[in-house]
């Protein structure tokens, strides 16, 4: 190869291999905590103590405060209280004068204490005797009374521990077959008011079915009398139908009870008259 001619150039070098992974270099791992450690770190951080002795330094705050404006008030002087509008009362001199005492017509021990049959209405002009008298002097023993109603035993032992003290009875026949009877029961109401009972659980089931089934008719005037007439007649094979009305009513300790049985209806307007008289009389 002559001078003149230049020198070839040296080839350029391959590029390097990438390392392959057993010639990479290896980084330390990092230290592993013990399970215990790393539970320890995820644990809340513990407030109870100091919450509670916020809570227990505002009550005491607030006992403070409160002892503090007791003393306050304590310490501040009386103010009098303003006089009332009300002028003052003048007490009168000596005693009262006695009172007048009641006539006999005003005086209810009285009437209710004497002869009971007297209080009993008259019988009507032309009234007969009843066909079955119930007493024969007006007078009507405990056992007697309670014999009228439909459980007799009980009715005895209901009044004689209720303060029955004595019943009377008055009856007669109209000419139209009508018969009326008036009962009046007294009670000794010292310590229970059972004239009061009597009354209500007599009332208390006209309204059935088996009674007069309506709600009757309240006595004029009166607080808590009231009248019926059946709706129906009672029935019985053999015999005639039978009306019936009653009227309840109380005088303080008497138990007013009156009935009218008749084959004829009977308006209330008979019912009514005959018990309003009665009640008067008491």
């Amino acid at each position: 190869m002559s001078e003149d001619t230049p020198a070839p150039e040296p080839a350029p070098e391959p590029p390097p291999e990438p390392p392959t992974e057993a010639e990479l270099p290896v980084e330390p791992q990092a230290e592993e905590k013990p399970q215990a450690e790393a539970e320890v770190e995820r644990k809340p951080r513990r407030r109870g103590r100091t919450t509670l002795l916020i809570a227990v330094a505002a009550v005491l705050g607030v006992l403070a405060g409160a002892g503090t404006g007791y003393k306050i008030q304590q310490d501040r002087p009386e103010t009098p209280l303003p006089p009332l509008a009300q002028p003052k009362l003048v007490q009168p001199a000596g005693a009262a004068a006695p009172a007048a005492p009641l006539t006999v017509a005003d005086d209810h021990l009285v009437k209710t204490d004497g002869d009971l049959r007297k209080l009993l209405l008259e019988r009507p002009k032309g009234a007969k005797d009843p066909a079955v008298p119930v007493s024969g002097d007006g007078w009507l023993l405990l056992a007697d009374y309670a014999d009228g109603y439909n459980n007799p035993d009980h009715m005895f032992q209901e009044l004689s521990t209720n303060g029955f003290r004595r019943a009377v009875v008055t009856g007669w026949d109209s000419d139209n077959h009508t018969t009326t009877d008036i009962h009046l029961v007294q009670f000794r109401d010292q310590t229970t008011t059972f004239a009061v009972q009597m009354l209500q659980g007599q009332q208390g089931y006209m309204t059935d079915a088996k009674h007069a089934e309506n709600e009757g008719t309240a006595i004029p005037g009166d607080l808590d009398g009231r009248v019926w007439v059946y709706s129906k007649p009672e029935t019985k094979e053999g015999y005639e139908p039978l009306y019936k009305a009653r009227g309840l009513a109380r005088r303080g300790d008497i138990f007013m009870d009156v009935w009218i049985f008749s084959g004829d209806p009977i308006s209330t307007a008979t019912i009514m008259d005959i018990s309003k008289r009665q009640l008067e009389r008491l």
